[in-house]
């Protein structure tokens, strides 16, 4: 189930994404980016729509996906 991340909190949405980049230590490319400016780069995703939090009540954990 897509969950719209405009109905959650701003700070429960930081809280989030932050957990999900420490997760999965993605790989965002030859530059290191900081914490904050990966949190920020996953922010910008979600509000031009080429990403979404996905919520799996099977499982009961909260994932950031790519849309295509």
């Amino acid at each position: 189930m897509l969950v719209p991340h405009q109905d959650l909190d701003p700070d429960t949405l930081s809280s989030l994404i932050e957990s999900i980049v420490l997760r999965d230590g993605t790989d965002y490319g030859e530059v290191e980016m900081s914490l904050d400016e990966k949190v920020a780069m996953v922010k910008r995703q979600l509000n031009d729509g080429v990403a979404a939090i996905e919520y799996s009540e099977e499982h009961e954990s909260v994932n950031i996906i790519a849309l295509e």
